[in-house]
């Protein structure tokens, strides 16, 4: 009997009007740069591309997740089983419709923002959900770095990794540092109105701030533009 050919997926960019360079393009202007909907669609506009703001919103909350998700198993295959691999742990303050809430992030050695999580409270149980999470999904590091959040001793007591943890008043600033990229968004879009969006927006900037981490000031010009050359091809190869 003839073997049956597979059927293709089915194309995420069909039934829309423009190309999927062009939103590719818009869902990097708006995750990666401090820019507000409407700026992006002035941008656009100016390139003589006209697409309004909601359509921009649109976009990113269904095609920033994916974009988000492909980054991320590329880089969660490459990092696992990574010697000396060291993880620094850290929460945030963010408001939500005047309502404290805290982002949690796992940043290791070299930047790379491995887990972002939001949580309405900070105390162990928080702590410990965090931890699981980053640890199911990236595997085991060989240190862990905290501030003197006693959530994360007791987490770290019922995970058993008690004799990996760290903590240091200045060991943890290379994960207090990766918050200020988000910062700087947070203050473009005014703000949070709902704990999901903030969870999804975080977890999608986080994977494309590392898609673009260039260590710009460890290397000469000539490197860093190869470097950048590569990720924005790679980018563009992103649900082909």
């Amino acid at each position: 009997m003839p073997r049956r050919s597979r059927a293709k997926p089915a194309s995420p960019f069909k039934r829309f009007n423009l190309s999927p360079e062009i939103i590719r393009l818009v869902v990097l202007m708006y995750v990666r740069f401090p820019l507000s909907l409407r700026n992006v669609e002035n941008l656009l506009f100016e390139r003589g591309i006209d697409v309004s703001h909601e359509t921009i919103r649109f976009w990113w909350n269904r095609f920033g997740p994916m974009f988000a998700g492909e980054v991320r198993e590329r880089r969660v295959s490459y990092m696992r089983g990574f010697r000396h691999w060291r993880w620094h742990l850290d929460e945030v303050f963010v408001k939500i419709n005047g309502e404290t809430h805290y982002l949690w992030r796992a940043v290791d050695h070299e930047g790379e923002i491995l887990e972002s999580y939001v949580t309405k409270t900070r105390n162990k149980q928080a702590a410990l959900t965090f931890v699981k999470k980053a640890l199911r999904r990236h595997g085991s590091p060989d240190r862990i770095t905290t501030d003197g959040l006693k959530s994360y001793g007791a987490a770290m007591k019922i995970l058993g990794n008690s004799e990996r943890q760290e903590i240091g008043r200045h060991a943890n600033n290379r994960v207090e540092n990766s918050h200020l990229p988000f910062r700087r968004r947070e203050r473009a879009m005014l703000r949070f109105r709902q704990m999901k969006t903030l969870q999804k927006f975080a977890s999608v900037h986080a994977n494309v701030h590392n898609h673009f981490n260039l260590e710009r000031h460890l290397v000469d010009r000539q490197t860093f533009k190869e470097r950048r050359s590569a990720a924005l091809a790679e980018w563009c190869q992103l649900a082909s």
